[in-house]
């Protein structure tokens, strides 16, 4: 799997995520990292609505977010991570998620 970028972001999917970051890094798949929205349906509904098309979209808590990525569930694809605050990149390194590069956006 590559991750090839984490940005943090206070409104997660947004029209610059979605349609600058995502089409210029060339991601196949935005994993959002909050441990609100994983367990809110109505947050899912709208980030997938912001979602650029042929994208997909993973809204995890940290811990599935790791124990997906640790486990290569997403070897195949360009991984894009995005989470609202840096506690949670911190909390992904800790658990020994490999990222190296983080955009710090709007928080």
């Amino acid at each position: 799997m590559a991750i090839i970028a984490a940005r943090i972001d206070g409104r997660l999917v947004h029209g610059q995520v979605a349609n600058l970051w995502t089409t210029k890094l060339g991601a196949t798949r935005i994993i959002v990292v909050d441990e609100a929205a994983s367990k809110s349906d109505i947050d899912k509904s709208g980030l997938r609505m912001a979602t650029p098309d042929g994208v997909r979209l993973s809204v995890l808590d940290v811990a599935t977010a790791a124990n997906h990525i640790l486990n290569h569930k997403y070897d195949s694809q360009k991984v894009f991570i995005v989470a609202k605050r840096p506690e949670t990149f911190l909390a992904l390194v800790n658990a020994g998620v490999p990222i190296t590069d983080l955009n710090v956006g709007n928080m």
